[in-house]
């Protein structure tokens, strides 16, 4: 273990690391904290499949051991499944003694919120209701609605909500294109009526880093001014639709957001949510999870389970758990990598061409052959294979590597030896 201890602070100081340079004070100001809304928002996607209740329980379990707070159960306003599952998971939390807050979504409606209510009473244990309003001008045109009743829904959906001693989370729908006028409106209606969360959400994934910040400020301003800073806390929501939503989530959590949401796979809506896995990588990165709270060694089976489960792809190149994330066909980077495995220095193997350490998370350093490769990644692949790598065979693979439009498979360089 202290030899492995001296090895990471030694490849430390190789890197020249520009990310820390001009950094003032911590950046976070509190340990970071998580809403997981894969079975909920996630299971929104056209292209998913809804998971059994047995691969939720599952998919719960890999939350708790990786530290997330908070899971989403889903929405029992959409019919009686959806009722029976949120009531079943509810109750599995409770049972395997999970560390997970639990909290459905809702319309601003009765409707929507009873059921959320019945299933805590029955369960006997408080569940968050967050629930959600249009509040954006161009979703207000395309429904016909006016403030005025955009106010009456949510002043009534969370004295409801509060009257039975829930947590009431208030969710402004499309809030990154929504004006302040309107949201000062709807904001301070709710939290008179008790609300002790505000949930900012980028609905249409439209918010720059820009547009983060200027709306944090505003809604900052105004629970200042309503002398609630206390009290309220605050949620980001982003979808990806910028392809901006791991960057915003991460400015969220520096610039002070109590939690924010994702998705494993970044699964949802059109392109998706934030992505919880990648939330999580770059915060351990970062330093900023805490070992005894976040177990990161299952991250690449949770982003497997939620592929199996839902029936969404891992893309090849996607970031930790893609099938080439640590995989190279490319000589030179072969070159460095296989230099620093003879040095015996598997710490320095993982960083000299990755900036994330593969055997942190159970992943290894791949080198196959193809036409970029050169006769080291022909060398360590007949090693790696139990061949001898006598200079015949290595030029017969290599030559034939060089004539292909591709990275060989296993199969394809066992026939090209054989042959």
């Amino acid at each position: 273990m202290e030899e492995s201890r001296d090895n990471q602070e030694n490849v430390a100081e190789l890197v020249y690391d520009w990310n820390e340079k001009e950094r003032r004070g911590p950046l976070l100001r509190a340990a970071p904290r998580f809403v997981d809304e894969t079975i909920r928002d996630g299971l929104q996607s056209p292209s998913v499949k809804d998971p059994s209740i047995e691969e939720k329980m599952r998919l719960l379990r890999l939350m708790d051991q990786l530290g997330i707070q908070c899971v989403n159960l889903g929405l029992p306003g959409a019919g009686k499944r959806a009722q029976e599952d949120v009531e079943r998971l509810l109750r599995f939390i409770v049972e395997e003694k999970l560390r997970l807050v639990p909290n459905c979504a809702a319309r601003t409606v009765a409707s929507d919120i009873q059921p959320i209510i019945d299933i805590s009473q029955k369960v006997g244990v408080p569940l968050e209701v967050t629930t959600f309003i249009g509040s954006s001008p161009i979703r207000a045109f395309a429904e016909g609605w006016e403030l005025g009743r955009l106010q009456g829904y949510t002043r009534d959906a969370v004295k409801l909500i509060v009257d039975n001693e829930l947590p009431a989370s208030f969710v402004t729908e499309d809030t990154t294109r929504s004006h302040p006028k309107t949201l000062d409106t709807l904001f301070r209606t709710a939290i008179d009526e008790g609300a002790s969360r505000l949930v900012l959400c980028d609905t249409c994934g439209h918010a720059t880093p820009d547009g983060l910040r200027n709306l944090l400020n505003f809604t900052r301003g105004v629970l200042r001014a309503m002398d609630v800073e206390d009290r309220v806390e605050l949620d980001w929501h982003g979808h990806n639709d910028r392809g901006l939503a791991l960057t915003l989530g991460l400015h969220a959590f520096e610039w002070g957001f109590h939690r924010v949401h994702g998705c494993g796979l970044g699964i949802g809506e059109r392109v998706g949510n934030a992505s919880m896995d990648l939330l999580l990588l770059n915060l351990h990165l970062l330093g900023l999870l805490d070992p005894a709270q976040h177990d990161v060694s299952c991250l690449v089976e949770y982003v497997e389970a939620v592929s199996q489960y839902t029936g969404v792809p891992i893309h090849p190149s996607y970031p930790l758990s893609g099938r080439d994330a640590f995989r190279t066909a490319t000589g030179v980077h072969a070159a460095a990598i296989i230099k620093a495995e003879k040095r015996g220095d598997h710490e320095l193997a993982d960083k000299v061409y990755s900036a994330v350490p593969a055997r942190v998370f159970g992943r290894q350093q791949e080198i196959e052959i193809g036409h970029y490769s050169g006769r080291s990644n022909v060398i360590y692949w007949l090693r790696a294979h139990g061949y001898e790598a006598d200079d015949a065979l290595v030029d017969k693979v290599f030559s034939a590597a060089k004539r292909q439009d591709h990275t060989l498979s296993e199969a394809e360089v066992r026939a090209i030896i054989d042959g």
